[in-house]
């Protein structure tokens, strides 16, 4: 696909996060919201009016018609739809978690090679200003520890929390690590939900980094934060308000009273648009051919990961 030519797009599920994306495509310079998917009438209604677009409740329909699909369906479909899109020579955004197996992820990875076509997925906080803005900073990365707290909702409840919440800092800490997983210790409970929806997992890698990840959709609050710590520096990130916090050893070795002076550098980013340049990216890599930031492989490295520590959390509640 050229520069010039336009991306026809649609979104298949139209729930709370599908309407996001059927947002941004719609006003996404060189693409057209050709059609959104949902198979609840009222709500394929209700988008579908919002945007001026055809509704549809089956997927299938549009296969021969557009371009690109964002994929924002229960994480069960994923699989099934993705692989039909890319069969079709539809290129994909597919919402994390890429599927639910780890055979099916890799089945769609294989699916994308074969087709040609860019398979992406949703990590979100990839495209985080302040995920962004430590690009080069860390180097040699010795401990991370991350904090995803949220009030429940009933939505995102067809999975785990490890699925739902920890797995956007799974792939974040894996990214920056860039190093094979040596262990993991993991240990979570079910509160409100039949899943687990509070989990808290130790990950060693290869490197000597160790990562601590708690995730938490039964929390007061909603808090989403990653701490980090190398030889020459300790980072603070505070991903939902886009605060970057990096303290360093000063230039004098001691201040007057005898204590280590430390230079303090703290910067708010502006909230921007994550979804937004997600969906841009997306487009970038359909007129490009360039590899997408998250593509399949990273979608199911970060799965393999979460997948590990969900049953380990069930391995633990099992009677002996």
């Amino acid at each position: 696909m050229t520069d010039g030519q336009l991306i026809r797009a649609a979104v298949i599920g139209t729930g709370y996060l599908g309407r996001l994306h059927a947002q941004k495509w719609a006003s996404l310079p060189g693409s057209r919201l050709t059609a959104i998917v949902d198979p609840s009438l009222a709500v394929r209604a209700a988008v579908g009016a919002e945007l001026g677009v055809p509704a549809v409740a089956d997927w299938r329909e549009l296969l021969g018609s557009i371009d690109a699909v964002s994929i924002a369906t229960p994480t069960a479909l994923h699989h099934v739809i993705a692989k039909a899109c890319l069969e079709a020579g539809v290129h994909v955004l597919v919402e994390k978690p890429i599927t639910t197996t780890v055979a099916e992820a890799q089945d769609l990875i294989a699916s994308a090679a074969r087709a040609g076509r860019v398979l992406q997925v949703g990590h979100l906080e990839r495209f985080n200003a302040a995920v962004q803005a430590i690009e080069g900073i860390v180097t040699r990365p010795r401990f991370i520890e991350t904090h995803r707290l949220a009030p429940f909702r009933q939505r995102g409840t067809d999975v785990s929390v490890v699925l739902d919440l920890m797995i956007h800092d799974i792939d974040l800490i894996q990214s920056i690590v860039r190093s094979p997983l040596a262990s993991v210790d993991a240990i979570g409970s079910s509160v409100f939900s039949d899943d687990l929806d509070i989990a808290n997992a130790r990950l060693r890698f290869d490197s000597g980094c160790v990562a601590n990840v708690t995730a938490s959709r039964v929390s007061m609050k909603t808090e989403r934060k990653l701490r980090l710590f190398q030889d020459d520096l300790y980072l603070s990130l505070d991903l939902q308000q886009k605060i970057v916090t990096v303290i360093r050893k000063g230039a004098a070795p001691l201040d007057p009273n005898g204590l280590p002076q430390v230079a303090i550098e703290e910067k708010t980013y502006e909230q921007g648009d994550a979804l937004k340049a997600q969906i841009e990216a997306f487009a970038d890599s359909i007129r490009t051919g360039r590899a997408p930031l998250v593509g399949g492989a990273a979608g199911l490295k970060a799965l393999e990961t979460a997948i590990r520590i969900g049953a380990l959390v069930r391995g633990a509640k099992a009677p002996a």
